[in-house]
């Protein structure tokens, strides 16, 4: 099978390469970074790729498409979230070009992600379903764009019944190759590795109630090539069986937690946000605290996935990347250059 996937050489994608080319799909990679050469690129299924350089939000995807059994759509977006014009133009503008050249260049199967920031706030603790209102758990530009690209795949379901559409909806995706990455993304600019040390962690603060859902991008990547491979449409739910919560997070990070007030834990995300010391906004930490639980019934019935990883595993290698400035060849997923 002739697989496009946009967003090729980030997190997911990068695994998704991995994973198609073991089976030994024909996969065309597309994003707007690619890597320099073969030198950039350690594993030998990736490698076995051809790579088509292109923006989603304003080039042209129909020469990247033609000929394609499949689109997988995974190119987006998250900073810069203080320039909410440009994650729109990649994410939504961007997703909606991708579909509208899909549909154009008459490929059967599209695959889109999604995510569990797509949903709509949580009412208490019980799992949800895939049938779970899809408006977004905050104002968050994240939320919004995630929500927006909901109503793009429910438009293409109607205009084009031909066409075998499926949505992913996981929740945190974490591996250790994408660390640096995430570090990046998520962390303070002037975060390093040696301050992630156990030695120098003597407390987290943790807010009131947390919870959180993760999942390993292998297992991630291995959800969308059954997706891919089996006759099902509609949403599924991708995440491990566990679901962390402040003990489980102070037993990863092997440091006491404190819990604090929500509010607080808000104010302090929002001040130093607006400060520029940290990547993600107070709207969406507003959005972490309201998701919910998601049930992963449907992937397991219906595509025979099982996550070969637990949430507490995937977050942990992602810390311990971390703290040693991990990444790979893939453009975004480079170790940061000021790392040792």
């Amino acid at each position: 099978m002739r697989v496009a996937v946009t967003g090729a050489s980030g997190n997911v994608g990068s695994a998704l390469l991995r994973e198609l080319g073991s089976r030994g799909h024909d996969v065309i990679a597309v994003a707007r970074r690619v890597p320099d050469g073969l030198q950039d690129v350690e594993d030998a299924d990736i490698a076995s790729v051809r790579w088509h350089a292109a923006d989603v939000g304003r080039d042209n995807l129909d020469p990247a498409l033609e000929g394609c059994d499949a689109l997988v759509h995974l190119a987006w977006m998250f900073q810069p979230t203080h320039d909410p014009d440009r994650t729109w133009e990649a994410n939504a503008v961007g997703t909606r070009r991708a579909l509208h050249s899909a549909a154009r260049s008459r490929v059967p199967i599209v695959i889109s992600a999604s995510s569990i920031a797509a949903y709509s706030p949580a009412v208490d603790d019980e799992p949800v379903d895939e049938t779970w209102p899809t408006d977004g758990p905050s104002s968050a530009a994240y939320c919004r764009e995630k929500a927006y690209a909901e109503r793009l795949l429910d438009a293409l379901e109607a205009e084009r019944p031909d066409l075998r559409v499926v949505r992913m909806r996981p929740a945190f995706v974490f591996q250790r190759s994408a660390a640096s990455e995430q570090r990046r993304i998520f962390g303070a600019p002037a975060l390093r590795p040696w301050m992630l040390d156990r030695r120098f962690i003597p407390a987290v603060p943790v807010p009131q109630g947390l919870r959180l859902q993760a999942v390993h991008t292998g297992d991630l990547a291995r959800a969308y090539a059954q997706a891919l491979e089996r006759p099902v449409h509609g949403a599924f739910n991708i995440a491990a069986d566990d679901v962390l919560r402040r003990e489980d997070l102070g037993r990863i990070l092997d440091a006491r937690t404190a819990e604090v007030p929500r509010r607080l834990v808000r104010a302090a995300v929002e001040a130093a946000w607006r400060a520029r010391l940290v990547g993600a906004p107070g709207d969406l930490y507003d959005a972490l605290m309201r998701l919910p639980v998601m049930s992963t019934a449907r992937a397991k019935e219906e595509l025979g996935w099982q996550p070969q990883h637990s949430a507490a595993d995937a977050l942990e290698a992602m810390i311990s990347g971390a703290r040693s400035g991990a990444g790979s060849g893939m453009p975004p997923l480079h170790p940061d250059p000021t790392f040792p």
